[in-house]
C-alpha cells in the first residue's frame, strides 16, 4: 500500500472537493448555497471552494494533512444546478460528514458553514438557501422547551389559533401604564400579549417594574375571564447572567412564558435559555429581530428557512414568521415552506416552497408560527387559512388602534377569529367568503362592527370622498392645466392623436406598478432604503435619475409627434 507523500504548493479546490459521483449518506449534513462566482472562475471551482473553506480546506497544501484522513472529513460539492431566471448564479449542493460538527451545537454548525467562506475571493455573492440536518444530529439537540401540544395543555386552549398583541407604543410607557395596556388587551379576549423586541430595561421602564405590573394585569384578567392568560416578558439582556436573573424573577411571579431575541442575543444564550425553560416549566417565545439584515438580499446571507430550522433545534416554542398579507415582506409559498419546517415531523422536498431537501424532524416537538406585522380583522380569514390552528396571530395596531380602546379591539379580533374558525369547520372558503363571514358576526358585536367600519366605508364609498384619491386626481388635473398654460399654442381641448393618450396612460400605469413593487415611492424606496443601508435604495436612486432624464426627453418627442399628427 502506497503511503501518502507531502507535496507543498497550491492546488485548485476542484481537484479534491468537486465530487459529482458522490452519493450523500443519510448521516451527512447537506447544504444548498446560491453562488455567484467572479468572472472567469469555473462553477466547479467556486462550488469546490465553498466546500473546502466551510470544512477542511486551506489555501495551500500543508504537511499536517498527512496526520489525518481528509478524504473522510472533507466537505464534498456533489451537484450544481441552474438558478431559474438568473444567468449569473447557480446552486451548489455540498455534503458534510456529521463528525465535523459538535453534537447539539447550532453555533458550531453555522460557524463552519457560513463563518468564513462569505469573504472568499472566488465569490461575488453567496447565500445559504437550505440545510438538511440528519436525524442523527437532530437527536442531539434539545429543541423546543415545551412544543405545541404541551403549550396547549398548559394554557388549556384548543381547536383554534392563539391571539396576541404587541403592546403599543412599544417604547415610552411607564411600567404602570404598560401593565394597564396589557390588562385591557387580555380582558377583551386576547390569549397573550407581548413585549416588543427592543423592550428591555430602559430608564422610563425598568424590567422588574414591568414584570410586576404585567403579572398583576394577567392575574386580574384571568380572574375576570376565567381563561389562562400570559405576557411574553422579554428577558433579553446584555449578559447571560442578567438574562437568567430576569427569567428567574418571571418564574417567581408565576408567569407562564418569557421571550428572547435569538439572533441579537445569540444561539449560545438561546440554547441555554431554552434548557432553563425546559427545566423550569416555562414557555419560550422567540423574536427574530435582525433577521432581515441576514436574509433579505436575494444573493447574499442566509435564507430565513435556515434560521427557522436552526431555531427549532436551538430551542423555542414560538417564532415570528411574517404574515404574507401584512406589512412585512414574504410571499405565500416561501412563508409556508419555513412554517412547515417549524411544525411538521417530516417536510418533503418542494422547490415551489423553497424546500431543497427532505427534512425528517423525528419526534422533535413543533414550534408555533407567529404572524405579526400590519394585520387587522379584515386579514383574519386569510390568516386562518394560511397559518392554520397551530399559530399565534398577533394584532398590535390592529388591536390597540380600535376607536374604543384596547379591550374593544381585542374583542373584535376574538369574535372575528371564532367566526372564521366556525366557518372553516363548516367547510366554507374563508378568503372568498370573508365579507359574508365577518359581517354577520359584526351584527351582534359592535366592537367588530366598528373595527370593520372604516374599511367598509373605504370600499363602498365614492373615490370623491377619499382624500388620497382627491389628491391624486388634483395632481393629474393640476399637471394638465400647468402644461396647457405653459404654451399659448397648445389650447386646451385641441385634438391630439388617440395613441398619445394611450401612451400616457400606459406610462402612468407603469409608474404606479413600479412604485408598488418598490414598496413605496420616494420615501419607502429611496430615503428609507438608503438610510437602512439597503442596496435597493441606491438602485432606486440610479433608476429614478436615469428614468427622469429619459422621461423628459421622451415627453418632448411624444408631444412633437402628437402635434405633427394633429396638423396632418
Amino acid at each position: 500500500m502506497a503511503s501518502k507523500a507531502y507535496d507543498a504548493g497550491v492546488k485548485e479546490y476542484r481537484d479534491m472537493y468537486w465530487t459529482p459521483e458522490y452519493v450523500p449518506l443519510d448521516t451527512d449534513l447537506l447544504a444548498c448555497f446560491k453562488c455567484t462566482g467572479q468572472p472567469g472562475v469555473p462553477r466547479e471551482e467556486v462550488a469546490a471552494a465553498v466546500a473546502a473553506e466551510s470544512s477542511t480546506g486551506t489555501w495551500s497544501t500543508v504537511w499536517s494533512e498527512l496526520l489525518t484522513d481528509l478524504e473522510f472529513y472533507k466537505g464534498r460539492a456533489y451537484r450544481i444546478e441552474d438558478v431559474p431566471g438568473d444567468d449569473e448564479s447557480f446552486y451548489a449542493f455540498i455534503a458534510y460528514p456529521i463528525d465535523l460538527f459538535e453534537e447539539g451545537s447550532i453555533v458550531n454548525v453555522l460557524t463552519s458553514l457560513v463563518g468564513n467562506v462569505f469573504g472568499f475571493k472566488a465569490l461575488r455573492h453567496l447565500r445559504l438557501e437550505d440545510i438538511r440536518f440528519p436525524i442523527a444530529y437532530i437527536k442531539t439537540c434539545g429543541g423546543p422547551p415545551a412544543g405545541i401540544q404541551v403549550e396547549r395543555d398548559r394554557l388549556n386552549k384548543y381547536g383554534r389559533p392563539l391571539l396576541g398583541a404587541t403592546i403599543k407604543p412599544k417604547l415610552g410607557l411607564s411600567a404602570k401604564n404598560y401593565g394597564r395596556a396589557v390588562y385591557e388587551c387580555l380582558r377583551g379576549g386576547l390569549d397573550l400579549t407581548k413585549d416588543d423586541e427592543n423592550v428591555n430595561s430602559q430608564p422610563f421602564m425598568r424590567w422588574r417594574d414591568r414584570f410586576e405590573f404585567c403579572a398583576e394585569a394577567i392575574q386580574k384578567a384571568e380572574q375576570e375571564t376565567g381563561e389562562r392568560k400570559g405576557h411574553y416578558l422579554n428577558v433579553t439582556a446584555a449578559t447571560p447572567e442578567e438574562m437568567y436573573k430576569r427569567a428567574e424573577f418571571a418564574k417567581e411571579l408565576g408567569q407562564p412564558i418569557i421571550m428572547h431575541d435569538f439572533l441579537t442575543g445569540g444561539f449560545t444564550a438561546n440554547t441555554g435559555l431554552a434548557n432553563w425553560c425546559r427545566d423550569n416549566g416555562m414557555l419560550l417565545h422567540i423574536h427574530r429581530a435582525m433577521h432581515a439584515v441576514i436574509d433579505r438580499h436575494p444573493k447574499h446571507g442566509i435564507h430565513f428557512r435556515v434560521l427557522a430550522k436552526c431555531l427549532r433545534l436551538s430551542g423555542g416554542d414560538h417564532l415570528h414568521t411574517g404574515t404574507v398579507v401584512g406589512k412585512l415582506e414574504g410571499d405565500r409559498n416561501s412563508t409556508l415552506g419555513y412554517v412547515d419546517q417549524l411544525r411538521e415531523s417530516f417536510v418533503p422536498e418542494d422547490r415551489s416552497r423553497g424546500v431543497f431537501f427532505d427534512q425528517d424532524w423525528g419526534s422533535m416537538p413543533g414550534v408555533f408560527a407567529v404572524a405579526s406585522g400590519g394585520i387587522h380583522v379584515w386579514h383574519m380569514p386569510a390568516l386562518v387559512t394560511i397559518f392554520g390552528d397551530d399559530s399565534v396571530l398577533q394584532f398590535g395596531g390592529g388591536t390597540q388602534g380600535h376607536p374604543w380602546g384596547n379591550a374593544a379591539g381585542a374583542a373584535a379580533n376574538r369574535v372575528a377569529l371564532e367566526a372564521c374558525v366556525k366557518a372553516r369547520n363548516e367547510g366554507r372558503h374563508l378568503e372568498r367568503e370573508a365579507r359574508d363571514i365577518l359581517m354577520p358576526a359584526a351584527q351582534s358585536r359592535p366592537e367588530l362592527a366598528i373595527a370593520l367600519e372604516s374599511n367598509i366605508a373605504a370600499l363602498e364609498s365614492s373615490i370623491l370622498t377619499d382624500t388620497t384619491s382627491l389628491t391624486s386626481l388634483g395632481l393629474v388635473g393640476g399637471a394638465a392645466l400647468a402644461a396647457w398654460k405653459e404654451s399659448s399654442d397648445r389650447p386646451l381641448g385641441q385634438s391630439v392623436a388617440v395613441w398619445f393618450y394611450l401612451v400616457a396612460a400606459l406610462f402612468g400605469l407603469l409608474l404606479g406598478i413600479s412604485s408598488r413593487l418598490a414598496f413605496g415611492c420616494n420615501v419607502g424606496a429611496l430615503f428609507s432604503g438608503i438610510a437602512s443601508g439597503s442596496l435597493h435604495g441606491w438602485a432606486w436612486l440610479l433608476a429614478g435619475f436615469v428614468g427622469s432624464i429619459v422621461g423628459v426627453r421622451l415627453r418632448d418627442q411624444l408631444w412633437s409627434l402628437a402635434q405633427t399628427s394633429r396638423q396632418l
